[in-house]
Formats: structure tokens, C-alpha cells, sequence
């Protein structure tokens, strides 16, 4: 007989668990004291369950593998919300689990009590409470199977104390390998003869393509044709960003050069469309017809009804339609091309400005050129993400990690400390605005504890600067999203970390280049000034692309 919290783990064993992120409570105990026991599975404990959600949830979206995070009942189980949320919008593989008072025989009352499956039923793919340690390697079975299984995203299972404690025969499920179904041949063709027969096609790569086999398979379709593409936030670094036939990414709704370039289309190729992101273009009756590559079929609205649809393993589709179509030699790209490079000549106009407070276009500009081409940004939310988003050439896929989804606060560090665990030999850098520095700055000292090497690049503005911004826009006074900030070089060092202050323009790149060397934490107070994001992300480039 094995005790069931035994089980569990050995069940996680299974399915190549790695690390369980958390903060155990209570009614964990026993699934604390059967982890101690596992040589496969570390325990990363953090200092709040949001936290561990966020790294479990990014460890996720590196790996294709679901990682897991632990909570107690009640303020635990709320405290993962959020970052269930984030998985589960982004399509990241999470699993969450939660602890329980006996459900059998409870002697407390309703205290603390709160109907957590309920609670996250809306939040996940699949959430259920353990009745019975019998059922225990079917429900994780399939708890995991679900969450990795396309749309990738989160899952909950709440574990009570009283089920953690009996005693079992049951034994772990091994895992099944399956092949993801091929698109139909009919609908290939058919996205063939039509993107043939198109006068000027266009590539859209969205959240869905951003899987490794489909990176390898557009980027020969894309060498194939000369068909240029453009991105959506969640699809950068799909395709390198370097590749002649990029023409931006959609990083602002409306009017900037990458809508110039989608309006110059005659097809679009959506690739791997969610619609969890804002869309890179809408649809109307008569007007550019749209063909959809996904793993599912398209969810039909208003503004988005392809007119025909590829649907199974996004990797093989491409694959397919690579192998069948013939460039032909009347597709004309010069529009796109064109817009391409008045953005590029308009972004070259902003970086030269060397000002502190730093000016975002010369941050984004003196960090893409001291990061290599595998390493990895991690932003939080903010307007600095737009700049990011629309002037940062990604190289590689899951080296630019934005959060267009849920486009939560307090994600960049707790994030930037998993991909850092993922891939240790790899420059890691989390870009945060001092606002959601803080929701989770106590995790510095869990990224201390790690002994990770990460940077944490602050953008300080002493404001919540986004909502600062669009409360101008919108003609109201500026009041109320402004505060002091602590002493951020002492902050780090409190923590054991080594803290920096930027005081120049110049220093900025030697100050990153030198953290990023040096083994270690290490958080750089930058002063960051936005005042012109209104004539830049606005209109300024609404006029320059409307004339394009």
C-alpha cells in the first residue's frame, strides 16, 4: 500500500516534473513531506504564491511542458489566481495545486474554506478536488494531458489533507505519445491555388505558431517564396526578426507602418490566430480574404471569418504548403517592403536621443545591441512593452517574453527567474516599470537564494505611466497614478543583490553589458522618461504611415 501524497509525487515523477514552485501551507504537510523525498522534483520556494504561478507558468511556455505550483487552501488558492489567469490566456502549460481541510471528516467549521474547483473553473482547462487516492494517477493523467494538449494552458487540482493521507494500490499512469492530426489535403490545396493566384500575400504569425517546429517550417516556406510576414506581439521571434521579408510587428491597434504593410495585401495567411490578442487587422464583407492555419478552427465574429482554413498540426500545414506551392512571378511586395523601411527610417530618427531620464527608443535600441541573439527579455506590463514589442528584433522564438493575454503587472521578475532555471547559460533580463516591479520585488530574494544570474532593468517614473499616459489622451487631469519609490540600489543590496543607478545616457549600455557579465542578481534603477510617447506612438506615425 502507498500512502497517497506518495503517489502524487511519484505521478509528477511520471510526467518529468521538474520543480514544484510554491508556498506550502497547512494542508500541504503531507504533499511537502512526500516531496522531500523525490530525487527528480526540487521544491522552489518563493515568497508569494503569485510568484510561483508566474515561474511555473513561464517555465511552461519554455518547455512545453506543464509546470506546477502549490498553494494552501483559501488566501493560497486566491494568491494563484492571477497567474492561472496568465497561463491560461497566454497558453502556457500550468498545473496548480492546492491544499484542502478534510473533506470527511472536518471538525473547523467553514474556516477558510472557500470553493476553490468553482473558483477556478472559469480561470482553467480542467479543475477538480481529489476524492479518493484511488483516482489520483487518472486525474493527474489527465490534468497534465490537457494542459499541454494544444491550446496549451492551465489546470487545478485541490489535494484535502484527509485524501492525502490513505493509503492506496493504485500506481502512476505512464504517459501517451500522440501524433497531432494533419490538415486535410482538400484544404491545402486550396490555400495553395489561392495564395497563388494572390497578386501581393502576406504572413501573419500570431500566438499559436510559436511552437519550435513551426518556427523551422515558416522559416523555409518564408526563404521558399519571398512572401514577407508580420507578427503579432505573442508571435515575435517565430521568424528572426533580421530576416529581409520581416515588416514589423503589431504592436500598436491601429495606424502605425505594420498596418501600412497589412493594408497592401491582397491574401492574409494568418498563422496561428488567437483571439486573446489585440488583432493585427479586421475583416469586412468584400474586402482582403483571409486563410486561417491553426490547430482548431477559427472563432468566427464580426471582424474575422477566413474564407478558407487549414486546421491540424500548424508545423506539418506549413510544411505542406510549402512543399506544393510555386513562387510566383507576379506577386508584388514592394508596398510592404516600403513601409517597412520608412519605420525603420523613422525609428532610426528616435534612438539617437541620448537624454536621462532615458528615452525609451534609445533603451530598446542600446539593449537589443548588448544582448545576444539567444538571450532572453522578460517584460512586465507597461507602455515601455509597446515600444519593446514594435522596435526590439526578436532572433529567436520565447527570447521576447511579453504578456499580451491577460497583460498582467508583476509577471517580469518571477518570470525572468524561470527562464533563467530553464536555461542557465543563456543572458536573462527582466524590464520592469517601477510600479510592477514592486507587486513582486520581495522575489528578489528567492532569485538570491537560487543563486540565479539575471539582470532587472527598473524603467523608474515614479507613476503608473501607462494609465498616466492614457489618462492624458483622454483629455482628463493628471491625478492620482503617481508615488515615491524606495531607494532601489539599496532595496537589492537589502536582498543580497548587487544594485546600480543609471546617471547617463552613455553609461546605460556599459552598465547593462557589465551586470549581464557578471555572475549574480543584479537590479538597475533606470529614470525613464515618457513625455513623448504621445507624438511617437500616436500621431506622429499615424501621418508618416498614412502616407506611406
Amino acid at each position: 500500500m502507498t500512502k497517497a501524497s506518495d503517489l502524487f509525487i511519484q505521478c509528477l515523477e511520471e510526467e518529468g516534473v521538474e520543480y514544484v514552485f510554491g508556498v506550502p501551507g497547512e494542508e500541504n504537510l503531507d504533499f511537502l513531506d512526500s516531496l522531500s523525498r523525490s530525487t527528480k522534483i526540487k521544491l522552489i520556494l518563493t515568497r508569494h504564491e503569485q510568484g510561483a504561478g508566474f515561474m511555473a507558468a513561464t517555465y511552461g511556455r519554455h518547455t512545453g511542458k506543464a509546470g506546477v505550483s502549490l498553494a494552501t487552501l483559501g488566501p493560497g488558492a486566491t494568491n494563484l489566481v492571477t497567474a492561472g489567469a496568465y497561463a491560461q490566456l497566454g497558453g502556457m502549460p500550468m498545473m496548480m495545486i492546492t491544499g484542502q481541510k478534510p473533506i470527511k471528516s472536518s471538525k473547523q467549521g467553514r474556516f477558510q474554506i472557500l470553493d476553490i474547483v468553482d473558483m477556478m473553473r472559469p480561470l482553467t482547462k480542467f479543475t477538480h478536488q481529489m476524492a479518493s487516492a484511488d483516482n489520483i494517477p487518472s486525474r493527474v493523467r489527465e490534468a497534465f494531458r490537457l494542459a499541454q494538449e494544444e491550446k496549451p494552458g492551465a489546470v487545478h487540482i485541490e489535494f484535502p489533507e484527509d485524501v492525502a493521507d490513505e493509503k492506496t494500490d493504485s500506481v502512476p499512469l505512464k504517459i501517451s505519445h500522440i501524433r497531432r492530426p494533419s490538415a486535410d489535403e482538400k484544404s491545402i490545396r486550396a490555400a495553395v491555388a489561392r495564395i497563388e493566384r494572390a497578386k501581393s500575400p502576406l504572413l501573419v504569425i500570431g500566438a499559436g505558431a510559436n511552437r519550435t517546429q513551426t518556427s523551422r517550417m515558416l522559416t523555409q516556406l518564408i526563404e521558399k517564396t519571398g512572401i514577407p510576414f508580420v507578427t503579432t506581439q505573442l508571435g515575435k521571434g517565430v521568424v528572426d526578426e533580421r530576416n529581409a521579408k520581416f515588416v514589423g510587428c503589431a504592436a500598436l491597434s491601429s495606424g502605425d507602418f505594420v498596418h501600412a504593410a497589412v493594408a497592401a495585401a491582397d491574401l492574409i495567411i494568418n498563422i496561428g490566430h488567437d483571439v486573446i490578442e489585440k488583432p493585427p487587422f479586421f475583416m469586412k464583407t468584400g474586402g482582403t480574404e483571409v486563410i486561417h492555419v491553426s490547430f482548431r478552427s477559427a472563432e468566427v465574429d464580426p471582424v474575422y471569418f477566413p474564407q478558407i482554413e487549414v486546421i491540424g498540426d500548424i508545423a506539418n500545414a506549413i510544411w505542406q504548403i510549402k512543399e506544393h506551392i510555386m513562387p510566383q512571378p507576379g506577386w508584388d511586395f514592394g508596398k510592404m517592403l516600403k513601409a517597412r523601411e520608412a519605420e525603420v527610417a523613422h525609428t532610426a530618427t528616435m534612438t539617437g536621443d541620448q537624454r536621462c531620464p532615458i528615452y525609451p527608443p534609445y533603451a530598446v535600441e542600446q539593449i537589443r545591441a548588448i544582448m545576444p541573439s539567444n538571450g532572453i527579455i522578460c517584460l512586465d506590463n507597461g507602455v515601455y512593452k509597446i515600444w519593446f514589442a514594435r522596435n526590439y528584433r526578436a532572433h529567436m522564438p520565447n527570447t521576447v517574453l511579453l504578456d499580451n493575454a491577460l497583460a498582467t503587472m508583476g509577471a517580469g521578475l518571477p518570470s525572468a527567474m524561470a527562464s533563467a532555471m530553464v536555461y542557465p547559460d543563456r543572458k536573462v533580463m527582466a524590464v520592469c516599470g517601477d510600479g510592477g516591479f514592486m507587486m513582486n520585488s520581495q522575489e528578489m530574494e528567492t532569485a538570491v537564494r537560487l543563486k540565479l544570474n539575471i539582470t532587472v532593468l527598473i524603467l523608474n517614473d515614479n507613476s503608473y505611466g501607462m494609465i498616466r499616459w492614457k489618462q492624458a489622451n483622454m483629455g482628463f487631469k493628471d491625478w492620482g497614478l503617481t508615488y515615491n519609490n524606495p531607494d532601489f540600489v539599496k532595496y537589492a543590496e537589502a536582498y543580497g543583490a548587487k544594485g546600480h543607478r543609471v546617471t547617463s545616457a552613455k553609461q546605460l549600455p556599459e552598465l547593462l553589458k557589465s551586470c549581464l557579465d557578471t555572475p549574480g542578481v543584479h537590479l538597475v534603477d533606470c529614470p525613464i522618461d515618457y513625455s513623448d510617447n504621445d507624438r511617437i506612438l500616436n500621431k506622429e506615425i499615424r501621418k508618416l504611415s498614412a502616407a506611406v
